[in-house]
């Protein structure tokens, strides 16, 4: 039998202050997880665009020296 939200938070809400303060870390830290999954499968597929793009000669690209020089415009 699956356990409901409303049980799981009647349940906290008996904990001690410290094992609800800890429960809340192993909860948040489960977020950042799958954030971040997401968050590198969403770079490596910009990855993969950017370099198929390089490969077929499509779009700009600039030197370090631009980049650099740009860079130093802008912080001015």
């Amino acid at each position: 039998m699956a356990v409901t939200l409303a049980e799981v938070e009647e349940q906290a809400r008996s904990l001690s202050p410290d094992e609800r303060a800890y429960l809340v870390e192993i909860l948040l830290e489960s977020l950042q997880e799958t954030q971040s999954a997401e968050i590198a499968a969403a770079w490596e597929a910009e990855i993969e665009q950017r370099v198929a793009t390089f490969h077929r000669g499509e779009g700009t690209t600039h030197s370090a020296e631009e980049v650099f020089s740009e860079a130093r415009h802008l912080t001015q």
